[in-house]
């Protein structure tokens, strides 16, 4: 029994770690986006004639924020979905602990 609810807490921290990288994935990119804006905005008001360098630089950013949020979210679903390594290794331990 006490077996089971050591896998169960492990399945239950690793969803709760899933989650807080897909919304913390969210809620970054959501907010870089909108800073990135602003300042893209606030800076061609001030000088027009540098808006393409702006937009140019804003998009490698906007990318790069992209491939950010990617990965973390790649990863969230992954622990989620995928096969735990964690319960592998408690496997082990308890087949040696037997032993």
């Amino acid at each position: 029994m006490g077996l089971a609810n050591l896998i169960a807490h492990v399945e239950i921290v690793v969803a709760v770690i899933a989650a807080l990288l897909i919304g913390g994935a969210a809620i970054c990119t959501a907010t870089s986006f909108c800073y990135l804006g602003n300042k893209f905005l606030e800076y061609t008001a001030r000088q027009p004639e540098i808006a393409q360098m702006l937009m140019m630089r804003m998009f490698l950013l906007a990318g790069l924020v992209d491939a950010f949020s990617a990965v973390a979210v790649a990863t969230g679903l992954l622990l989620f979905f995928g096969k735990n390594p964690f319960v592998a290794d408690i496997f082990r331990a308890a087949v040696e602990h037997i032993a």
